[in-house]
């Protein structure tokens, strides 16, 4: 599989210097243009504040880009119809027919780790879909076998989060909250379910991830980063408006998760968009510092 690592990305890389990676859904199907090329430049921007390299993921005409240039950032954002949405079990398909796909969470994580990038931010991760406990995103999965730190706002909060945070405990996936002691809820800085680890600063993150990895061999870290209080809303009614329609239109499988959000953002007028944004960029940031530390010299009783 051709992959193309972004000069400014391989330097770090080779370097031991702090990387994040980005996916590329959000910019080809999260928002129309120019918003999307906006927030994209604005996710970089918030990574670079923090001393790391951003590293948009995404697969252009058959090869792997992790970092986009900014011609093709653009035409990831201009022109999103273009790219396919790719998860990590399809990519091989796409590879195949020399297509371009915008990358989610999980074909990011996988790409990401295997160019060496060990943190990720997203907005929210996938999971266990309401009404459906067999409906279960593949994020999950890929998140138990990549070692990689994921940092979002928990997950999407049209989902079922009690079974979410099952289902991720069952896999063995290791959920941090950083500065929470509640899993998020997207939209919301808190969902009633308690988290049993929590951090409160980004050196102890570290200190996780490096113990999880490099002692015990581990995969994925879900590092839970709730939505900065000033941009928190409440979409209960909101999303079970948008349920029901997705039942009236009998819509389910990949098309079940976009169409949810598209009538949020309709039923909130554009509230819930304000919301996703600043999530992602409050993610981008944490993310930042931890790649950060991570490229740090470690503490004595972990090197």
């Amino acid at each position: 599989m051709q992959t193309v690592i972004a000069p400014e990305v391989q330097a770090a890389l080779g370097a031991g210097g702090a990387v994040v990676a980005l996916e590329s859904t959000l910019v080809a199907h999260g928002l129309p243009w120019p918003d999307n090329h906006e927030v994209a430049q604005e996710l970089e921007a918030a990574v670079r504040a923090e001393g790391a390299v951003p590293a948009t993921i995404a697969l252009v005409d058959g090869v792997v880009h992790v970092g986009l240039d900014t011609p093709t950032l653009e035409r990831l954002a201009r022109h999103g119809s273009e790219f396919v949405k790719t998860g990590a079990t399809e990519l091989a398909v796409h590879v195949a027919r020399k297509a371009s796909a915008a990358t989610t969470v999980s074909a990011t994580a996988v790409l990401a780790a295997r160019a060496g990038i060990r943190v990720f931010a997203t907005g929210g991760i996938g999971g266990v879909h309401r009404g459906d406990a067999i409906d279960v995103s593949h994020d999950l999965v890929a998140l138990s076998r990549t070692p990689i730190a994921v940092v979002s706002a928990g997950a999407k909060s049209i989902l079922d989060l009690p079974r979410t945070v099952e289902m991720l405990e069952t896999l063995g996936v290791l959920v941090v909250g950083y500065r929470a002691r509640e899993f998020p809820a997207f939209y919301s800085r808190s969902s009633g379910i308690p988290l049993p680890c929590t951090v409160q600063s980004i050196a102890d993150l570290a200190d996780v991830a490096r113990i999880h990895w490099g002692e015990l061999g581990g995969a994925g870290i879900l590092v839970c980063n709730p939505i900065p209080l000033r941009a928190e809303i409440r979409v209960d009614d909101a999303i079970e408006q948008a349920l029901a329609a997705a039942t009236q239109a009998a819509i389910t499988g990949k098309a079940l998760t976009p169409f949810l959000l598209g009538r949020l953002a309709t039923v909130t007028q554009g509230e819930s968009v304000v919301a996703n944004r600043a999530l992602a960029l409050h993610n981008a940031t944490v993310a930042g510092q931890l790649a950060k530390q991570l490229s740090e010299p470690a503490p004595a009783p972990y090197r």
